[in-house]
């Protein structure tokens, strides 16, 4: 159990460890990734996730693009900002911030879980105006079922208490603890992938970053706004995903009929871990550099 992640000590063997970098943008020391050539492309991941859930995705994107992907704000290795700044809002200001820092300006956004909503976030506000955006598994609405116990009123009371994620961090050093979080995803993911899911889940302050952005996660605004949305909308959803059930993304195109739903029936809330280049093809489905047609 460790305060917080150090780059010299814990990215020793973090996947594609050579694609990352370090820059200050909006008052936050962001931990970044970036390879390849081509039109730019930024990935967001989730809540309690980092850089590290790419580890397939980004090689395969950095044939066709120059990927970006960032630890969002008190997640991996970018450092924690005042916890009112890990709201959406705070969230999409940050990352519009990183993107002006390093003159970038995204053709494609790709976001998972939280990560796509505040994709959207910034989209709605003008922060950036790809050609599409792709929701994995995307938290869009107010969530039920055990993600939306997560972000309930109690939750949100434990995750302001500082002794908390020091006694989620303790709890994870149990390898069941890991295994019944991971079975909630309904995602069957690489030993790779699951050994950094219990490092982060061990590290106190990875684990205050999450309870941090669920304390202060509020999708009703978001809810309200989506009919705005003018960018085009890839909804990617999982058929056994217990933690953004499919039907969202269906209840997400009802209310913003232009959307596309792409249903992974076998595939889980981290999808793109467990099919990195079925994903792929979808992104550069999105892109245009591959005929339209269903994965």
């Amino acid at each position: 159990m460790t305060g917080g992640l150090v780059f010299e000590r814990d990215g020793r063997d973090w996947p594609n460890r050579e694609a990352s970098r370090f820059i200050s943008a909006g008052g936050v020391r962001f931990h970044f990734q970036v390879a390849g050539e081509g039109p730019p492309l930024l990935l967001l991941h989730g809540t309690g996730a980092s850089t590290h859930s790419w580890r397939a995705l980004l090689p395969r994107l950095a044939e066709h693009f120059t990927v970006i992907a960032p630890d969002l704000p008190g997640h991996g290795f970018t450092s924690m900002p005042a916890p009112e700044r890990l709201s959406l809002p705070a969230m999409a200001d940050a990352v519009s911030a990183l993107l002006r820092t390093l003159e970038l300006d995204p053709e494609i956004v790709v976001g998972h879980s939280a990560g796509a909503a505040v994709l959207v976030r910034m989209a709605l506000d003008g922060r950036i105006a790809p050609k599409a955006i792709v929701s994995l598994a995307g938290a869009l609405l107010p969530l039920g079922g055990f993600a939306g116990q997560m972000f309930s009123p109690i939750a949100k009371l434990m995750a302001l208490n500082p002794v908390v994620p020091q006694l989620f961090a303790w709890r994870a050093s149990n390898p069941a603890v890991i295994e019944r979080l991971l079975d909630q995803t309904g995602s069957r993911i690489d030993a790779e992938g699951a050994a950094i899911y219990a490092r982060l889940a061990r590290t106190r302050g990875h684990v205050a970053g999450a309870l941090g952005m669920m304390a202060n996660w509020d999708l009703k605004s978001l809810e309200a706004d989506l009919p705005r949305l003018t960018v085009p909308l890839v909804l990617v959803a999982g058929g056994t995903d217990r933690m953004v059930r499919a039907e969202v993304a269906y209840d997400v195109r009802r209310r913003l009929p232009t959307a596309e739903v792409v249903m992974l029936r076998g595939l889980g809330h981290l999808a793109h871990e467990e099919k990195p280049e079925l994903i792929a093809e979808i992104i550069e489905r999105a892109a245009g550099l591959l005929p339209a047609g269903g994965a």
